[in-house]
């Protein structure tokens, strides 16, 4: 069967039957006149004198730059909508970021520091007279002003009070991005299908992550009452921001409601009327923007989970190889803390969430009793057909492993190896590609607040991820252990547990939804109940027994009850009179509950910090296993009222001031320091900046160019290639190969291999690899030579729990994670350190941290060999059609096309699809030449 590219929110919008007629409709025929009136400009002298004053405070000298594809225009008129379907005509800065961005992949290797912003955008502050394409004073206010340059339509936001200056930046995200705002707080309340639509896609999206923070109203309320209450004068300031922010969001709703030039979707789905202008966009709440924090917190900052399913493996491992040998077995495979692992901090340890001594209170269940807690009831209509319940089976996997699908990366060289004698760094987040992307970019400039960035799109009140006045920083998914499972023993029936020794109701927390077709989404009518049932210690997951007692599998998330807790760091990394160098930074970032690494540069220190509410766990407990909820096992000073607990302290997390170098590709941080997700060993997709960085490094004089080489690089390897496939020819050649299909798949493997083993284009637009051949034969190879690798030794039912664990293969084709297919990160989850590390073995090298056993050809070479033969012929007699079966966007058989990044549409702008890098989404390149 063709693999199937998930479709969220708009990717089946269609043109309506008879274009001409809706373009000849005289509300369409205003809209499309209305855009081509330009925005009356505020005086000039006044928008020039404003961009000075930010030019003053600028010590990066011109070396910073960022870029953000597609886009900056995330809005687009019903017109606009109907012209891009039909001819694919783009409004306005809707993809002039895409077409650098793309380029980069071809254009790196000549890379010199004069030619890097042909790749990236100018992130100086202000902008030149010259470049000043309009000024806007919203809503009339004389305390904000919000120039957009010619270039890039990026929103340069300048206030003389703290409101007005919120309030623009409100009023200018949601010119960007208000349609793509208001499906992701639909999406946080559990209301996607509901407001966009009852697609299978849609529905898979609201469960993910309604049963990730199944709140109430209350609950959104409540964390925000916290947040100001716990902070003081700054807690205080961030409400008095974030209501200010909503009136600027809101201030443009009334605005492109009166105007109707609000974005078309919402016409399309049936909100509002073209002709009328009846109906209403709902005005933004700031319970909304606590939704909007617990989607981009579930999706890039919790990391842990999927204690159960640990729990299944190690019980496989156990009843194949007895107890102690397998749990021998079963701890090789999880990699804990693996010598050979590639570390961000170099020095130092820093123990967390270590295997206990002594393990205390774990609580696995028995044997073929665990069942999923079902999310999803009384369907009716569309919501009961295979689509849609095939959507509940996949989000409810993607939702409860360990494998959390956060990303990006981070390369940051000290000044002692540059050529300036200045810090150099090159990092960005990996967020995915939409249409709208999620992020924005923008410039803020008011009293308190001084900086230009990126960030999500409805928490745009501070830059996230940017620069300020003399240093810039970034950060990348760290995935440690926020997140631990508890078995409550049920009483009296199901919905009753005992909590510290009282028999204790479950809360039930629903969300009702109900769908029609509209022109955006066909989909027939439905509806459907999401059901939660809450505990002290969290939503249950899955209904077990334990030696033979009934027990709720419950999920206990440290930053449950807090995702606006954030905001006060992210408040503080704009206020240039807080962040004043690497200690300022890294005490800004400390308030930050979610799980990052965070990367620092100014002219004359780098710095990094990981962040992330760690709990104090009981003595005894393996955080890798669900335990008994009861007191002696429950995290320490833990309240389950607010949820709050002791916390490791900072000292504890691996932080660092002025190291060599760092690089981050979501890899383990520091020795001893466990994080959640399996395969963290001796083959990694960090090793490929490593590898790149540390070379440089050694070589001295590294500059901006070098270091994006360096990332551009490592964004075309394929991993497998890099750092497993020459071992795996050199057991092949270990005797002669005779077989002439299997000869001629080496003679193409190895000099894919000699070559670099990279995935790029022959030229700049052909859409056809160079080594295309080997490329196949690799893509074919490695889910073959793996099962038969491991399967024979672990058998049927272990192998299949280990690979619950963690995926055999991200290939940059393979349908994984949130984004699905096209994706552009890869190479993040896998088992080459298993086969690394095996094959190793094999061949008789020395292996840290080695497998319990040798599993290929049971560690004889002849056998082993044999394995790779067989599993290669078969490979290489795999057509391109049946390693690359098609989807919605590729044709089977289309190498390229298979691989490459699309923007999936979350509204009705389309783009077309670029070739394949593994980078970050938003990326900015930086080196400041003074310090204040």
């Amino acid at each position: 069967m063709p693999r199937r590219a998930p479709r969220t929110v708009l990717d089946r919008m269609r043109t309506p039957s008879g274009i001409p007629g809706f373009l000849k409709t005289a509300s369409v025929c205003a809209l499309i006149s209305g855009l081509l009136s330009p925005l009356a400009p505020a005086a000039a002298s006044e928008t020039a004198t404003m961009q000075a004053e930010a030019a003053v405070n600028d010590h990066c000298g011109n070396q910073c730059s960022d870029i953000l594809p597609p886009g900056q225009n995330g809005n687009a008129t019903l017109a606009q909508i109907l012209l891009n379907q039909a001819f694919g005509t783009q409004p306005e800065h809707a993809e002039d970021q895409l077409g650098p961005y793309a380029n980069l992949a071809k254009g790196y290797p000549g890379l010199t520091n004069d030619k890097i912003n042909t790749f990236f955008n100018d992130a100086s502050f202000g902008v030149p007279a010259d470049q000043v394409a309009s000024s806007l004073k919203p809503a009339g206010r004389s305390d904000v002003t919000i120039v957009r340059d010619k270039k890039t339509g990026v929103p340069h936001i300048t206030g003389t009070t703290r409101y007005g200056t919120e309030f623009g930046a409100g009023y200018a995200a949601a010119q960007d991005r208000l349609w793509l705002m208001d499906v992701f707080r639909h999406v946080g309340r559990g209301q996607l299908t509901s407001f966009a639509g009852g697609a299978p896609s849609n529905q898979g999206l609201e469960q993910q992550f309604w049963r990730h923070a199944p709140y109430t109203e209350a609950d959104l309320q409540a964390q925000i009452d916290n947040a100001v209450a716990t902070n003081g004068e700054r807690g205080k300031q961030a409400l008095a921001d974030v209501k200010a922010y909503l009136d600027g969001i809101n201030a443009y709703i009334d605005a492109s409601d009166k105007g109707r030039t609000f974005p078309g979707e919402y016409v399309l789905t049936g909100h509002k009327d073209s002709v009328t202008n009846a109906g209403t966009i709902e005005h933004f709440k700031i319970t909304d923007l606590v939704a909007l924090a617990s989607v981009i917190g579930a999706l890039f900052g919790s990391g842990g989970g999927g204690e159960v399913n640990n729990a299944l493996s190690l019980m496989a491992a156990q009843e194949k190889y007895g107890v102690a040998e397998g749990t021998k077995v079963w701890e090789s495979f999880r990699m804990r803390n693996d010598p050979e692992a590639v570390l961000t901090q170099h020095d130092g340890s820093f123990p967390y969430a270590t295997k206990p001594a002594d393990p205390q209170g774990a609580a696995l269940p028995d044997a073929g009793s665990v069942k999923p807690e079902p999310l999803v009831y009384d369907r009716t209509g569309s919501a009961a057909t295979a689509g849609a319940t095939g959507a509940s089976r996949e989000a409810a996997k993607t939702a409860t492993s360990s494998a959390k699908r956060g990303m990006s990366n981070a390369l940051v060289v000290s000044g002692k190896h540059t050529a300036s004698g200045h810090p150099v760094a090159v990092f960005g987040p990996q967020t995915g590609y939409f249409a709208p992307q999620l992020l924005l970019l923008q410039e803020i400039q008011g009293p308190g607040i001084s900086a230009r960035g990126a960030s999500f799109a409805g928490l745009s009140m501070y830059v996230e991820l940017g620069r300020g006045q003399d240093y810039a920083w970034s950060a990348t998914t760290s995935g440690q252990d926020i997140i631990d499972s508890y078995a409550v023993e049920l009483c009296r029936d199901d919905y009753h547990y005992l909590y510290r020794g009282t028999c204790t109701p479950m809360e039930k927390v629903e969300q009702k939804n109900a769908w029609k077709p509209t022109t955006a989404d066909g989909t027939a009518a439905g509806s459907y109940t999401m059901r939660v049932w809450r505990t002290k210690y969290g939503p249950v997951e899955y209904r077990a027994t334990v030696g033979g007692k009934k027990v709720a599998y419950t999920t206990l998330r440290s930053s449950f009850l807090h995702e606006a807790d954030s905001i006060i760091g992210f408040q503080m990394l704009n206020d240039p009179d807080y962040v004043k160098g690497p200690d300022s930074f890294q005490k800004a970032v400390q308030h930050i509950n979610y799980t990052f690494n965070w990367f620092y540069a100014d002219s004359e220190h780098t710095a990094y910090y990981n962040s992330g509410d760690n709990p104090v766990r009981a003595a005894g407990v393996d955080a890798e296993f669900p335990a008994w909820a009861r007191p002696a096992y429950e995290w320490r000073g833990w309240d389950p009222a607010t949820n709050t607990a002791d916390y490791t302290p900072p000292s504890a997390h691996p932080n660092s001031i002025d190291q060599d170098y760092y690089v981050s590709w979501n890899n383990k941080q520091a020795r001893d320091y466990t994080t959640a997700p399996w395969g963290n060993g001796s083959v990694h997709r960090g090793n490929l900046l490593e590898d790149r960085v540390k070379k440089l490094v050694q070589q001295g004089g590294v500059t901006r160019a070098a270091l994006v080489k360096a990332m551009a690089d490592a964004g075309l390897a394929d991993l497998r290639a890099e750092d497993v496939l020459p071992r795996l020819l050199k057991v092949v050649n270990s005797s002669p190969v005779t077989d002439p299909a299997v000869a001629a798949a080496v003679s193409k493997l190895q000099a894919w291999s000699a070559a670099g083993g990279k995935r790029t284009e022959t030229a700049a637009g052909s859409k056809k690899y160079a080594d295309a051949d080997a490329i196949r034969i690799l893509d074919a190879w490695w889910p073959l030579l793996v099962k038969a690798e491991f399967e024979p030794g672990l058998g049927s039912g272990l192998y299949a729990a280990m690979t619950a664990n963690l995926p055999v293969d991200e290939s940059p084709s393979a349908g994984h994670g949130p984004t699905g297919s096209h994706a552009g990160s890869s190479f993040q989850y896998g088992w080459w350190s298993y086969v690394d590390k095996d094959i190793r073995a094999v061949l008789g090298e020395q292996v840290k941290g080695p497998l319990a056993r040798t599993y290929c050809g049971d560690g004889s070479l002849a056998a082993c060999r044999d394995t790779l033969v067989s599993t290669l012929k078969a490979a290489a007699g795999k057509t391109a059609a049946q390693v690359y079966p098609g989807d919605d966007v590729c044709a089977a058989g289309d190498q390229w096309c298979a691989d490459s990044i699309n923007h999936r549409t979350l509204g009705g702008i389309k783009h077309g699809k670029i070739s394949w890098q593994n980078r970050p989404t938003y990326q900015q390149v930086v080196e400041f030449t003074s310090h204040r």
